[in-house]
């Protein structure tokens, strides 16, 4: 480690940094803007300026750019010297010359990166008297509220926008002091992951538009530690609350799952939990089909009366916590639960966890996936499926470009001079899949195969890999490819509903493991917790279609579901016979859906940012969510409603009513979920002897929030059920990183605060990484090999379906976010174009499939004889994937369309049932 010289004292620093990251990791406070630890270093702002010496005895010195002088053994500096002090003061001012003096109504205020260094500078009269340079905002779609005036040129936004995210339609337009950042026209930003401009712009440039139309100071959001819903990647967030309303939702950081940045589903797609849909009281339905509320205490009586001395039976949740599933289990016994997935998709996760828990490759983190240096895709478009997955490939790709670097001692910071030398030279990355996924743009192929072809390509892979020969020449190409590589990637999931294809990407990986490489295998899991649902149902695994099988014997009398729409998991016709035949249906959840009009029972289960919970990520990785705020209304998370309904049963079990005792006999229960309650430290921890605030030390106007209600003020909300209270007082800074609810130090205001919590700049949280991973030590048996299907032959008159994700609109709970339903739009089926001319059909036109029309639009990508709809929508949950349809032109299309004007296109509104 080489020893340098800042105002006359002497530090060792880490080899092959730069000065500014030096710094910031010896604690001194360097301003920087245009500076990202994930974006590194192009010298634009010129913010961070020192005095570099030759030597001892020289008087003057030069300034240098933090960001671009790599640190060298017995180098000298100056960082709070006269020359380095006025240069950094003058940058600033002349940053500062167009900039709106509007902090007072800027939506960045109180955590504003330039005001923080503007502070820090030091800087505070204007000498400039001129005009300033005015610009027009655009419309940038319903996600991100564009200001342009606030910009100060540091080109951050382009930089991740363009180069990290692979963005194409956002830019720097004009020179000189007209620089604009915006697209060439207004329009929704098209990028998956725009939405980390917000945490990106160091001003007010970008920020949340849901936020800036209902605004609350930073400082007096409400936070706490927790884990997004939105897929089964499990990227840690902080949302923020107030008056008892969701805000936002930023990025936590956590090195091994997202780092900085979100995608945009999980970073706005949260405000479900604001919706008119939500359940506020339990309510009992009479004899006329409409639910009357009754109070919870009543309810959980009355319910425990119509369950006691009856045969029970349950149907869990993917998306529900693993301790809520745990319960509802225990409640009814393990043979009669049901996971709640969809009967092909509980068998493929039940496949996938076996493979897992048998293959010598390693399942990586997100942060691991960024070091591949060679990549295979089967079946998955991750930019959809799972979103921050996709982000971390456009990472890994880059691994070539840091090679050729390293062979000219270029350190991976200098990220200008590295993309210049690598030009568009990439780590090879292999797509095999069913239509051209959004990956394309930098991947070395692009296979398009029906999914029974995609199997057979896949199984010639692994075994060119073993025998060193290839079938034909994209085989020989991806197998030499991953096995030249020292850390190769394979990527599978289920969308594609192949059994044949999650075989196929284990034996590739297996192959490789065996021919020496450090190989690791990943799936893209449907839902929050499908991994942690699976885990808990290894040993038994009932289907829906055994439960709705039972139904015929007149065997269940009373039957739970807990936190699911089950019409997403089977078809109407088998639900209508399991509603038929059961006497009794009691549901819990936090939205109101169609399954909750066939309960005679409804119970209003508190949403994530209401509950603490686990959630097990595809990676096996468990981590904890806790409340944000305290539940509205007659609210509660849905593990208490169970255990005190299992009390209430039976008070001899004495079941668990803490959460931290649940979570304990849930890990005592299940050998797979043995280290559970390590995923956070539980309700007795303390930081220096006090609990966690939820809120920031500046938080304001407490005691005159319930004015209305009445002049004392209340006793705040104890929380006896985590760390985390619901008070500004506590102490933060010395817990784990599973329980930091927010970043701030003095003087750093900003999310850019983080790197004063990390061990170093870029580098694990002081407090260790959230979450635990499960499947490290598993030792389970290699699942049975699928039958490889026979080669794909298209059928005159007929199609084969493939299933679509659409970040947008095929994932349950965000639609109801207005903003993410509004990007959603409406269902569609894809088809190429030739075939479609074929039946007379042109692109926007109505198309009948499976009884229902849906909107056609053109992919010549796709294998000939293969459509795709979109998945997860009201007007396709009838298809399946691999099935073969007829087509045929919506002669009605017009009419319908114009009858949904007005109308959630997605149908994912009210269920017709009258909730109270």
């Amino acid at each position: 480690m080489p020893t340098i010289k800042i105002d006359g004292k002497s530090y060792e620093v880490e080899d092959g940094s730069n000065l500014l990251q030096a710094c910031l990791n010896l604690g001194l406070d360097l301003p920087y803007f245009c500076w990202h630890p994930a974006l590194g270093s192009v010298g634009a702002c010129r913010q961070c300026a020192m005095v570099q010496y030759l030597r001892e005895e020289d008087e003057h010195g030069r300034i240098v750019m933090a960001c671009m002088t790599p640190v060298t053994e017995g180098a000298i500096f100056s960082l709070s010297g006269d020359q380095a002090q006025a240069f950094r003061e003058a940058i600033i001012e002349s940053l500062m010359l167009n900039h709106p003096h509007d902090c007072p109504v800027c939506a960045e205020g109180g955590e504003c990166h330039l005001q923080d260094m503007t502070v820090m500078v030091g800087h505070r009269d204007r000498h400039y008297r001129g005009r300033k340079n005015t610009h027009r905002n655009q419309y940038l779609g319903p996600l991100i509220h564009h200001e342009m005036n606030r910009c100060i040129v540091c080109y951050r936004c382009t930089r991740y926008y363009r180069d990290y995210a692979g963005g194409t339609d956002l830019a720097a337009m004009a020179a000189h002091d007209h620089v604009y950042f915006g697209r060439h026209q207004e329009g929704v930003l098209e990028n998956e992951f725009a939405g980390n401009l917000v945490e990106v712009c160091p001003t007010g440039v970008f920020t949340d538009k849901s936020l800036v139309h209902e605004y609350t100071r930073k400082w007096d959001l409400q936070s706490a530690p927790s884990v997004c819903v939105g897929c089964a990647v499990g990227c840690n967030t902080l949302p923020g609350e107030r008056y008892g309303k969701l805000k936002r939702i930023h990025n936590r950081f956590n090195r091994q799952v997202n780092g900085y940045f979100l995608c945009d589903r999980g970073r706005f797609g949260g405000n479900f939990v604001n919706s008119d849909s939500r359940l506020d009281y339990p309510a009992q339905r009479d004899q006329d089909g409409r639910f009357q509320a009754i109070h919870g205490d009543a309810a959980l009586s009355a319910i425990a009366q119509a369950c006691r001395g009856k045969r029970l039976a349950a149907i869990g949740s993917p998306r529900a916590s693993v301790e809520a599933n745990y319960l509802l289990q225990k409640l009814v016994g393990a043979e009669n639960f049901c996971s709640g997935m969809a009967d092909s998709e509980q068998a493929l996760v039940q496949r996938i966890i076996g493979h897992l828990g048998s293959s010598p490759a390693l399942n990586p983190s997100l942060g691991l996936m960024e070091s591949a240096d060679a990549i295979l895709i089967l079946s998955e478009d991750v930019t959809h499926s799972a979103p921050r997955v996709a982000l971390s490939l456009r990472q890994a790709v880059r691994n070539k470009a840091f090679a050729m670097a390293a062979e000219l001692k270029l350190e991976t910071w200098q990220d200008a001079a590295i993309r210049n030398l690598a030009q568009d030279q990439r780590s090879p990355l292999h797509i095999v899949a069913g239509y051209t996924t959004a990956l394309a743009d930098v991947a070395s192929s692009n296979t398009s195969l029906a999914t029974a072809d995609q199997a057979r390509l896949a199984q010639a892979v692994a075994s060119a890999i073993s025998a060193d020969t290839g079938a034909d020449e994209r085989v020989t190409a991806i197998a030499r490819d991953l096995k030249n590589a020292q850390r190769p990637l394979v990527i599978c999931g289920t969308t594609a509903a192949s059994a044949a294809l999650v075989d196929a990407a284990a034996d590739i990986a297996a192959a490789l493991c065996a021919a020496g490489n450090l190989t690791m295998l990943s799936y893209c899991l449907p839902e929050c917790n499908s991994m942690g649902s699976g885990l808990l149902t290894r040993n038994t695994n009932l289907t829906l279609a055994d439960l709705i099988a039972r139904t015929d014997e007149g065997a269940i009398d009373t039957l739970l579901i807990l936190e699911n729409d089950l019409y997403r998991r089977a078809t109407a016709a088998e639900l209508a016979q399991l509603f038929a035949r059961v006497p009794c249906v009691i549901g819990l959840d936090y939205l109101d859906n169609r399954t909750l009009s066939h309960c005679h029972w409804v119970l209003p289960t508190a949403a994530f940012s209401e509950s603490e919970g686990t959630l097990v990520s595809s990676e096996g990785r468990a981590q904890r969510h806790f409340p944000v705020h305290v539940p509205a209304h007659e609210r509660r998370p849905n593990w208490q409603w169970l255990a005190a309904l299992a009390n209430s049963l039976d008070p001899a079990a004495q079941t668990p009513q803490h959460f931290d005792d649940i979570c304990a006999a849930c890990g005592h229960h299940c050998d797979l979920l043995a280290d559970i309650a390590d995923a956070a430290p539980d309700h007795l921890f303390r930081s220096r002897g006090l609990k966690i605030p939820r809120q920031t030390h500046r938080y304001s106007g407490r005691t005159a929030m319930l004015a209305d209600v009445s002049v004392h003020e209340p006793k705040q909300t104890v929380d006896e059920e985590s760390a985390l209270a619901f008070t500004m007082e506590g102490a933060s800074g010395s817990q784990s990183g599973a329980l930091l609810p927010h970043v701030w130090s003095p003087g750093w205001n900003s999310n850019q605060s983080v790197h004063k919590f990390q061990s170093e700049v870029g580098g694990p949280l002081r407090g260790g990484t959230a979450g635990v991973r499960l499947l490290d030590h598993a030792q389970l048996d290699q699942p049975a090999p699928a039958p490889l299907p026979e080669p794909y032959a298209p059928r005159q008159g007929e199609w084969q379906l493939l299933a679509r994700q659409h970040i947008f609109g095929s994932e349950e709970l965000s639609v109801h976010t207005p903003s993410i339903g509004e990007l959603a739009g409406e269902a569609c089926l894809e088809m190429r174009r030739d075939e479609a001319a074929s039946l007379g059909l042109r692109d926007g036109d109505g198309v009948l499939v499976g009884g229902t029309a849906v909107e056609l639009s053109f992919d010549d990508s796709l294998p000939a004889g293969c459509a795709t709809y979109s998945a997860g929508y009201r007007d396709t949950e009838h298809l399946r994937p691999g099935e073969w349809v007829r087509l045929a032109k919506a002669e009605n299309w017009t009419r319908r369309r114009a009858e949904l004007i007005g109308t959630d296109a997605l149908g994912n509104g009210s269920s017709g049932a009258d909730h109270v």
